[in-house]
């Protein structure tokens, strides 16, 4: 009998000795341990990236080193370090773990078919923001602030936060925004501002009559 395992040690498959050497379908069952392979590293990176982002979200940036994601991630030692080889490449894979996070509850929205189904849908993304994601969005601002003086965070920065406002110029050109650009950046302006001073100074103010001004000048 062969046992195939993978780096880690884990068996992945068993097969006879034989099947391997004489069954046609013997590339078939090397092809399915590959892909279980790759979808158990990347489950793997994956508790990475998150731990990372909660170290960032409850404990600031410097409680994220490679050591410290691996205890968080109830995973051996120098896993962490197996994906992100540095501290730099360790920051991004939190910036890109963060949008794979948000963009998803980003486009839900910014999908209205009315200016009020777009400040309702504001409201919401900023209460889900604010509390359920807490801890994301907290990191995402700590990120923000690192990046005034790292050239490589900020690039990663800016394609995300590219990507979140290209679907709010979509959503406000089919509302009617003569600017829908201009109308963008000042939406996802007063958005993060004003979820800058929730997460920051926990400023209780109710964010709704903010999101309707800006919204019906936006598409005035």
């Amino acid at each position: 009998m062969l046992h195939l395992h993978d780096s880690a040690g884990i068996e992945a498959k068993s097969v006879p000795e034989a099947d391997i050497s004489r069954s046609p379908k013997a590339t078939t069952i090397i092809v399915r341990c590959h892909y279980a392979y790759s979808s158990d590293m990347t489950a793997i990176k994956t508790r990475v990236v998150e731990a990372a982002v909660d170290l960032v979200g409850t404990e600031g940036l410097r409680a994220l080193t490679h050591a410290r994601v691996d205890e968080r991630a109830g995973l051996p030692k120098g896993t962490t370090s197996n994906y992100f080889r540095s501290r730099q490449a360790l920051l991004s894979g939190v910036v890109d773990g963060i949008v794979d996070h948000e963009l998803p509850s980003v486009g839900v929205a910014f999908s209205p078919s009315t200016p009020d189904e777009l400040v309702g849908a504001l409201c919401a993304l900023f209460e889900h923001s604010t509390t359920v994601n807490r801890t994301v969005t907290t990191a995402r601002l700590v990120l923000f602030m690192e990046a005034s003086h790292n050239e490589a965070l900020r690039e990663a920065l800016s394609r995300g936060r590219a990507a979140m406002e290209a679907l709010g110029v979509v959503a406000l050109a089919r509302l009617g925004a003569r600017e829908p650009h201009t109308a963008g950046v000042a939406v996802a302006a007063c958005f993060e501002g004003l979820l800058l001073h929730r997460i920051a100074r926990h400023d209780p103010t109710d964010p709704r009559p903010t999101f309707e001004l800006v919204v019906r000048a936006a598409l005035a």
